[in-house]
């Protein structure tokens, strides 16, 4: 994966952390993630379609994704609350969809969310899909920003006739 396609990400969760939230982020070190175990028990999916095909998700421990919902929401929710599951897959969306304005040149679409909760949950992304993890520190906990995206094969195939 190039790493054009994760700086937009990068300053996404910034942009949406900061705005929405008053709250800031530090961003680590990017990372490939080896296999297909969610890294926290709190997951926002948001599937990419067009000139790129894959996934975005965010992951996070339950007691930082209530602090985060709280936030956004002005109120607290039980995890298990429909609410609950909708916070965390507008925040995902706002991050998706913030990223993808980056990407102005491409045809790219983002799905509705999907939110997945529970301890140890797994996370396919598409075959031959590298994963990328951006881990965040924020004052109500660690959010991981994954990052599954490759070109589709049209348009691998038209940068590479454009190049030649």
């Amino acid at each position: 994966m190039d790493a054009s396609m994760i700086s937009p990400f990068v300053s996404a969760i910034q942009n949406v952390f900061s705005t929405m939230f008053q709250l800031p982020v530090e961003v680590g070190e990017p990372k490939i993630k080896s296999g297909h175990k969610s890294t926290h028990d709190v997951s926002g999916i948001i599937g990419v379609s067009g000139e790129m095909t894959g996934t975005i998700v965010l992951s996070m421990p339950s007691n930082a994704a209530s602090s985060i919902v709280s936030l956004l929401a002005g109120m607290e929710f039980e995890v298990d609350s429909p609410d609950f599951a909708d916070a965390v897959g507008e925040i995902v969306n706002m991050i998706s969809g913030n990223a993808k304005a980056e990407f102005q040149r491409r045809d790219v679409s983002i799905s509705c969310p999907s939110v997945v909760i529970g301890s140890g949950h797994t996370i396919a992304v598409p075959t031959g899909t590298p994963c990328v993890m951006i881990p965040c520190a924020t004052d109500c906990g660690e959010v991981v920003l994954e990052v599954a995206l490759r070109e589709t094969e049209a348009q691998a195939t038209e940068q590479s006739s454009a190049a030649a």
